[in-house]
């Protein structure tokens, strides 16, 4: 099974691999970027060694995706983008992603996730992509929202982190 290489104007996405390791762990060391992730911040490398090995199982198990974002102009590791609960048979997954703060608000994202729903609806057939977010991370809401997610509903205590439940907001995109 072959990971598919995506590209856009300025980025290649790429499978995330050990030479992402680093990367990852700068995004996922740092509390803003973390902060509506559903996780608290890593503290060891290691940890984002162990996150490139669970992305490969995800994908060789068919369970997941996960590309890394690469920037073109100088081949910089930015960011994640991927597909969650993958259910190639119910024609539906959850798309997920996060970036370095050094490129928040520069279209990264939003060039990023325009090629994976592309893909996700052209090449594998997806008819629905979902996407969970807390209840106020406006600017992913927002993103997605210019991408044609619509709101489905709250999910109660739906995400855990820091040590206390967090309600949820559920979107949808279909394929058009």
């Amino acid at each position: 099974m072959t990971f598919p290489v995506l590209e856009t104007d300025r980025l290649h996405l790429v499978e995330v691999n050990k030479e992402h390791a680093q990367g990852l762990f700068d995004n996922f060391s740092n509390p803003a970027v973390v902060q509506y992730y559903g996780m608290d911040p890593m503290t060891e490398l290691v940890q984002a060694e162990k996150l490139v090995e669970r992305f490969k199982n995800s994908f060789l198990t068919g369970h997941s995706m996960r590309w890394a974002i690469i920037r073109k102009e100088d081949n910089r590791f930015v960011g994640t983008i991927g597909l969650n609960n993958l259910s190639k048979g119910m024609k539906r997954a959850e798309i997920g992603f996060e970036m370095h703060p050094d490129f928040w608000r520069t279209g990264i994202t939003s060039e990023a996730l325009k090629a994976v729903l592309h893909y996700s609806f052209t090449e594998m057939g997806l008819h629905r992509m979902g996407a969970v977010t807390f209840m106020d991370n406006v600017a992913s809401i927002k993103l997605l929202e210019k991408h044609g997610f619509e709101q489905e509903g709250i999910l109660r205590s739906y995400l855990f982190q820091g040590g206390q439940s967090f309600d949820a907001r559920v979107f949808s995109v279909l394929k058009s």
